[in-house]
C-alpha cells in the first residue's frame, strides 16, 4: 500500500511539472539598434540587457539594422553579448555590415530577413579608406575569436561523427581580409559578404524570417509568449552624444584651452568657467556609465594642481610640470576605458589606442586653436572687440603712468614676495609691482631698480 501511494505521488509530481512547463508563458525582450554603432547604441544595449535581467526573460532579441560604426564600441557590445547569462539572438533586419557583423556573430543565434546581408567587416577610417594592416590584424583576431567562442558541434559526415565549428572562424576572418581563402565560398580577391541564403547554407544564419514573433512561433515552437521592448530614453540619447569621441575631443580642447587662457588673465573669469563645465560634461557621463572610477578623476585633478604649482610656485619647468601633464593625459585616457577599479583585464589594446589617440589629438588641437585665437585677437572680424586697438597718444592728453617714478632707477629695495619672475618689492616703505630681469629672486632679498618703464618696475638682485 505504501509503495503504491509513493508511486502515485511520483506520477502526480511528474504530471504537474510537465503540465506547468507547457503552460508557462515564455518571456522575450527586444532591443532595437537601427543606427551607426557607437556610444548611443552601446548604452541602449547595456541598459536593455539590464532591463531584461530585471524582467527575468528567457531570451533577448537584438533587432539590428546597421552599416557599422566604431570598432571600440562594437568590441564592448560583442563582449557583453558573449558574457551575458541570458541567451541573445540577433534578427538582422536588412544590414549587419562591418561592426554589425562582429556583433551579430557574438550572438547565440542569427536570424535574417529575406534580402538581408552580413559581412564586410574591414576596418576603415572616416573617409571609408582601408586602415593599415595592423588594424586589420586585430580585427581578424577579434572576429575569429568571436566565432570560436561558440565552440564546436558534432556532426555525422559519411557515417562518421566529426567535430566542426558551430561558426567557422575562417569564414568570419574572410569578412575582414580579402586575402583569406575559404574553398568553395570565397577566393583571395574580395571581402566576404553573405546574403541571407548564403549565410544559412554556411552556418552563419539559423533561419530566414520576416519578424521576431515569427521566429518565436516557428523557430522556437512557442505559442504562449510575451515580447517586451526596450525604449531608449532622451537621457540615453544625451548620454550617448556626450560620450561620442568627437564631442569628447572638443571637451578636452575646451578644458586645456580654458586653463591656458585663464592663466593669461587675472582673476577668475569665463575661461575657467568654460574649462570647469567642459570637465564636468566630460567626466559625468563616463561616471554614470560606469567607465570612470573616482581615482581617475582625482588623477586628472592632481595633474592640474601639479601644473599650476609648476607655473606659479616652483621656478623653472621640471618634474612637477612633466608629472602634471602625464597625470592629465592619464586621467583623461583611463576615464575612457572599461576597467574595473585597478583591474584592466577587460581592456583591449584597440580601446586603449583609441582612447589615447582621442586625448592626444584633442590636446594637440587645443594648442593649435590657442595659437590661432591668440593671433586673431584684436584683428578684424569677430575677434576685433576682444582687445584694445585704439592708440592713446601722449599728444591727445593720455598719460600711462606717473612719470615721477622714472627717477627711481638705481634705488635699492627689498623683495616683499618671491619674484617668479613677477612679484612685489618694497622701496622707501611703499610696495610696488616688479619683475625680475634675470631668473627668480627669493623673498627678503635686496634688489636694485634697473628701470621703471610703461608702468612696470624692473629689478635685479644686488
Amino acid at each position: 500500500m505504501k509503495k503504491g501511494s509513493l508511486l502515485l505521488l511520483i506520477l502526480l509530481g511528474l504530471f504537474v511539472s510537465v503540465f506547468s512547463s507547457f503552460g508557462a508563458t515564455k518571456k522575450y525582450h527586444e532591443i532595437k539598434i537601427f543606427e551607426e554603432i557607437g556610444s548611443t547604441s552601446w548604452i541602449c544595449l547595456k541598459n536593455g540587457v539590464d532591463e531584461a535581467r530585471s524582467l527575468h526573460v528567457d531570451g533577448i532579441f537584438l533587432h539590428l539594422n546597421t552599416y557599422g560604426g566604431l570598432v571600440n564600441y562594437a568590441d564592448s557590445m560583442r563582449t557583453l553579448i558573449i558574457n551575458c547569462e541570458i541567451p541573445i539572438y540577433v534578427f538582422i533586419d536588412n544590414n549587419a555590415a562591418s561592426a554589425g557583423a562582429l556583433i551579430s556573430i557574438a550572438c547565440d543565434s542569427i536570424y535574417m530577413r529575406s534580402g538581408a546581408n552580413i559581412g564586410a567587416a574591414t576596418v576603415v577610417n572616416e573617409s571609408g579608406e582601408k586602415m593599415p594592416d595592423k588594424y586589420q590584424s586585430y580585427m581578424r583576431s577579434t572576429i575569429r575569436s568571436t566565432a570560436e567562442s561558440h565552440g564546436k558541434v558534432k556532426k555525422v559526415v559519411n557515417g562518421d561523427t566529426v567535430e566542426t565549428w558551430f561558426r567557422d572562424p575562417r569564414i568570419a576572418e574572410a569578412m575582414v581580409d580579402e586575402r583569406v581563402v575559404v574553398p568553395g565560398i570565397v577566393d583571395s580577391t574580395r571581402i566576404l559578404t553573405f546574403t541571407a541564403n548564403e549565410a544559412r547554407q554556411n552556418g552563419y544564419c539559423e533561419g530566414i524570417y520576416n519578424s521576431i514573433p515569427q521566429i518565436i512561433v516557428e523557430a522556437f515552437q512557442v505559442d504562449d509568449y510575451e515580447l517586451t521592448s526596450y525604449k531608449a530614453t532622451a537621457f540615453d540619447r544625451l548620454l550617448g552624444f556626450l560620450m561620442n569621441p568627437v564631442f569628447q575631443g572638443i571637451l578636452i580642447m575646451i578644458i586645456i584651452g580654458g586653463i591656458y587662457f585663464e592663466m593669461q588673465t587675472p582673476g577668475i573669469g569665463f575661461a575657467l568657467l568654460a574649462s570647469i563645465v567642459a570637465a564636468l560634461l566630460y567626466f559625468a557621463p563616463l561616471y554614470l556609465d560606469g567607465l570612470v572610477d573616482v581615482w581617475e578623476a582625482v588623477l586628472f585633478l592632481v595633474g592640474i594642481v601639479l601644473l599650476l604649482l609648476e607655473i606659479f610656485v616652483i621656478p623653472g619647468f621640471g618634474v612637477a610640470g612633466i608629472a602634471g601633464i602625464l597625470c592629465i593625459i592619464a586621467g583623461l585616457t583611463l576615464s575612457l576605458l572599461p576597467n574595473d577599479a585597478f583591474d584592466f583585464g577587460g581592456v583591449t589594446s584597440s580601446s586603449f589606442v583609441v582612447a589615447l589617440a582621442t586625448v592626444l589629438a584633442s590636446m594637440l588641437g587645443s594648442f593649435v586653436l590657442i595659437i590661432y585665437l591668440t593671433s586673431k585677437i584684436g584683428t578684424d572680424g569677430m575677434f576685433k572687440n576682444l582687445a584694445l586697438t585704439k592708440s592713446q597718444d601722449k599728444e591727445d592728453g593720455y598719460v600711462s603712468n606717473d612719470v615721477s617714478l622714472n627717477a627711481m632707477a638705481g634705488k635699492e629695495g627689498t623683495t616683499h614676495t618671491d619674484l617668479r619672475p613677477a612679484g612685489k618689492v618694497i622701496v622707501d616703505g611703499e610696495i610696488y609691482d616688479a619683475v625680475a630681469e634675470n631668473g627668480f629672486i627669493e623673498k627678503n632679498e635686496t634688489v636694485v631698480i634697473r628701470k621703471y618703464e610703461m608702468g612696470q618696475m624692473y629689478v635685479y638682485k644686488k
